[in-house]
């Protein structure tokens, strides 16, 4: 039974993919997230069409046209391989009441593998205009057991497979108004996205009467298709571009359109997002300092699972200041033809974050740590992850 129960979790983790958390965003950049997701008033990237499509303004001219030819990302759960060892090491034994044991042991703590994939083609004219164009594959899957297999079962798996094209343009058009100091910069961007999506409440008695293929019952059992299209819109305001510290507004609306899936569990809602940074360069390394304020409207749900009708329906989730504050620190201190280093730090729902960004001519490393808020609560459920990034560009 073993090799039946693992090869199935196996094939059902490489097909469901998915978020517990808030979903203010289609994807999210190693680089980001090791800044505490501070990007709404900052870019520089060809993931800026995330955040704020104006921020591919700060894509460097230098740099020419970017490729990004690879830009593979891979996360999990601080315990994931502990759990999937230790519930393999129970399937072993053939025994539901030792996969029980498991998940009782591990009730409370949240668990998640993602893998993601977006690579693009970005440029920045000498006419100040900056577009991008990239395709994003990406999925994860999130385990939740439970002590005892109430409304919810022994373990929830929540998921989704996802891809897509999106595309940015942002223009900067120098001062805003005759005689009104400092430089405004419009961005927009549009998305296509497709995906599969799965929310499933399993017990014990359920992984066992279809072991021999659990991962094609989940499929035919859970499994929703979605599509959609949406527009993001983005403003950036640097009233004194050519000060010090260049501080920089920020303000962006994502997800106008139709990826609310009909509330099917990875439903992307239309997002609210502020954004202030300065950009400070010293002798030593050239800073990014950030704050946002995301999902200012508090669009944001969580699913729950209902008895009565046996499905999972959206749920109002608590509104928390914290939860939407995001606070983040760059330094770049390695900058030359060959290689740049930046190491970054911040603030994220209310949790350290840290990375690191590494390239060296055509390749790129990133490495970073973050911890989501999963529950209706800011500590309901808490979920510290880790991921690397592997990029070719040039």
């Amino acid at each position: 039974m073993k090799k039946i129960l693992t090869l199935s979790l196996i094939a059902f983790s490489s097909v469901l993919y998915a978020d517990f958390s808030q979903q203010e965003f289609v994807y999210k950049d190693p680089r980001v997230m090791g800044m505490g997701s501070a990007n709404t008033a900052v870019g520089g990237y060809s993931s800026a069409v995330f955040y704020n499509p104006a921020g591919l303004i700060n894509i460097k001219k230098s740099h020419g046209i970017e490729v990004e030819l690879l830009g593979l990302s891979v996360a999990a759960s601080q315990k994931m391989q502990d759990f999937a060892n230790d519930l393999s090491d129970a399937a072993d034994t053939e025994n539901s009441e030792d996969i029980s044991k498991v998940l009782q042991d591990y009730s409370g703590e949240a668990f998640n593998i993602t893998v993601a994939n977006y690579s693009s083609v970005s440029y920045h004219t000498e006419d100040d205009l900056a577009w991008s164009v990239g395709l994003l594959a990406s999925g994860d899957i999130n385990l939740l057991p439970h002590a005892n297999s109430g409304n919810a079962g022994l373990l929830e798996a929540h998921g989704r497979a996802y891809s897509g094209l999106q595309l940015g343009v942002a223009q900067n058009f120098g001062e805003v108004l005759p005689g009104l100091p400092g430089e405004l910069t419009i961005g927009v961007g549009a998305k296509f996205i497709s995906q599969k999506s799965y929310d499933a409440s399993l017990d014990v008695a359920e992984i066992d009467a279809n072991s021999d293929d659990l991962a094609q019952y989940l499929q035919d059992t859970y499994e929703v298709d979605n599509s959609g299209f949406a527009v993001d819109l983005g403003v950036l305001y640097a009233p004194f571009p050519s000060d010090y510290w260049n501080p920089t507004i920020g303000l962006s609306v994502m997800n106008i359109g139709t990826l609310n899936f009909d509330d099917a569990y990875g439903a992307q809602p239309l997002s609210v997002n502020l954004g202030v940074s300065v950009s400070p360069k010293t002798e030593y390394a050239d800073f990014i300092i950030a704050v946002d304020y995301v999902d200012a409207l508090g669009s944001q749900q969580a699913l729950v699972y209902d008895s009565q009708s046996a499905k999972y329906i959206s749920s109002d989730i608590s509104y928390e200041v914290l939860r939407h504050l995001r606070a983040g620190v760059s330094a770049q201190v390695l900058d030359n033809s060959w290689a740049t280093l930046t190491l970054n730090g911040g603030l994220y729902q209310g949790a350290y974050t840290m990375g690191v960004d590494f390239q060296l001519t055509v390749l790129k490393l990133q490495a970073a740590t973050y911890q989501e808020q999963l529950g209706g609560e800011m500590g309901q459920l808490e979920d510290r992850r880790y991921v690397v990034g592997l990029g070719i560009g040039w």
